[in-house]
């Protein structure tokens, strides 16, 4: 199925839904400390997305085998990579770094975005690290243009974690946002710079097409294990991931971020 391109209107209602995250990601952000829980972190996000009229998208989410995914948010601390589940028993520790995402659905778009943060002072090479995954972010977004083609996104990024020495996970990928959570386009992190190894459609972008952007570094190898609990990925070595997310809208004058404050 190709990209369903949103209208002039429903863009607007996506940033609102947006809005809404960002608001969420503000309100974790000035919240995270040492000896806070991740079931705090999902209980403010939860508040704030009721507060603006929306729903969360990841409650009860239960796509193919995985079980329903019990909370608000994702909160991945360290090396887990991505879908880390909030527990009252996971205690934020001085130096930990924290990746939280969050989706909402309001008034039948949805708003996706996430961000790492470090938890007290934090060593220099997990700052790097988070700083890289931001940077790798933001060429993906500046590649986002008319008469580029997702694998140019796709590049952009891997280029980025590259040149800063980091792995990507292939497993994961940006994913069109919309109506639904997950639409067409897939935005993978990674470019293997041969046509005929491409495992997902390589669309032309289009003033309207919708996505969310979403690299993921790992400071040693990309090798992966899910977890029992049918959600949390973690890194197979023990090394450092974080995960930095917008949507993003295609439009005649460039690249729109819809999920900033």
């Amino acid at each position: 199925m190709a990209p369903v391109l949103k209208t002039t209107e429903e863009l607007q209602l996506m940033r609102e839904a947006g809005r809404i995250v960002a608001v969420a990601h503000e309100a974790m952000r000035l919240a995270i400390a040492p000896g806070v829980s991740t079931k705090a972190l999902d209980a403010i996000a939860l508040n704030v997305l009721r507060d603006h009229g929306a729903e969360p998208c990841f409650l009860g989410y239960a796509p193919g085998e995985h079980p329903p995914y019990p909370a608000t948010i994702t909160a991945s601390v360290n090396n887990e990579l991505v879908h880390g589940i909030p527990s009252e028993s996971r205690i934020l520790e001085e130096g930990d770094i924290i990746g939280l995402d969050v989706a909402c659905l309001y008034r039948g778009f949805v708003g996706d975005a996430a961000f790492t943060h470090p938890v007290g002072a934090v060593s220099r090479s997990a700052r790097r690290l988070m700083e890289a995954t931001k940077a790798a972010l933001q060429a993906a977004i500046a590649a986002s243009i008319l008469g580029n083609r997702i694998s140019d996104v796709a590049k952009a990024t891997a280029k980025s974690a590259a040149r800063a020495g980091y792995s990507v996970a292939r497993e994961y990928t940006g994913h069109g946002v919309g109506r639904d959570m997950h639409e067409e386009p897939q935005v993978p992190n990674w470019w293997s710079g041969k046509k005929s190894q491409i495992q997902w459609q390589d669309y032309e972008l289009e003033v309207g097409m919708t996505y969310a952007i979403e690299p993921m570094l790992i400071a040693g190898r990309s090798d992966l294990l899910e977890l029992e609990d049918g959600w949390t990925v973690v890194t197979k070595d023990g090394s450092l991931t974080a995960h930095f997310e917008h949507t993003v809208a295609i439009t005649a004058d460039g690249p729109l971020i819809l999920t900033l404050p």
